[in-house]
């Protein structure tokens, strides 16, 4: 009996800490490409929630250049291995750019929307445009996956990461903020998580 009540002892704390993950799942715009990873939102999310929600650690597993199939292909890992509570799905921009099908595009973020939700995690889906030139049929499609997919699998939906990011706050290649972009990135996603925290 003792040893069992020893276990269970061990065992809760652990579980509890494993549930109180939340996994940022997305590509080099979370993975803090061009600066320094500290200097990125996902870092700056960790250090506001250590002040407002000490009980949540923020994991980042985003990968620069990553696509939705790639993410579709390895999120069954990254859930196995984190646990998480909340995922931060930011995923889609590398496709969009490279003008991959948006029905491919929806299909695998639902995929990944579906595997989270098998684990009971809540869903927080971070949506991207693009850029004019690549066509207005096409930005169109684009832009209609994010919605669409909010509405279909009822998850919390932040619209445009990139929404207010002034010009000036790009870096050379256009695409990815500098570091002094980033608190405004990571305010913008803590305002969509705060009420799956509750």
């Amino acid at each position: 009996m003792l040893n069992i009540l020893l276990v269970a002892a061990l065992w809760l704390p652990l579980s509890a800490h494993a549930a109180k993950n939340i996994l940022v799942f997305g590509d080099s715009l979370s993975a803090g490409y061009g600066i320094a990873v500290a200097e990125s939102w996902p870092i700056l999310l960790q250090q506001e929630l250590a002040r407002s929600h000490a009980e949540y650690r923020v994991v980042n597993a985003s990968i620069s250049g990553e696509t939705t199939l790639g993410g579709r292909q390895r999120i069954a890992a990254a859930l196995r291995e984190h646990r998480p509570a909340v995922v931060i799905v930011e995923l889609g921009a590398n496709d969009g750019l490279r003008g991959y099908r948006a029905a491919d595009i929806e299909a695998n973020l639902g995929g990944i929307i579906e595997a989270v939700r098998r684990t009971r995690a809540k869903v927080l889906l971070v949506g991207m445009r693009l850029p004019p030139n690549y066509g207005e049929p096409y930005v169109t499609q684009f832009g209609r996956v994010y919605p669409k997919l909010a509405k279909k699998y009822r998850v919390r939906l932040l619209p445009f990461l990139l929404e207010g990011v002034a010009s000036q706050q790009f870096q050379a290649d256009n695409l990815h903020p500098i570091k002094e972009a980033q608190p405004r990135l990571m305010q913008s996603v803590l305002k969509e998580l705060k009420p799956l925290l509750r």
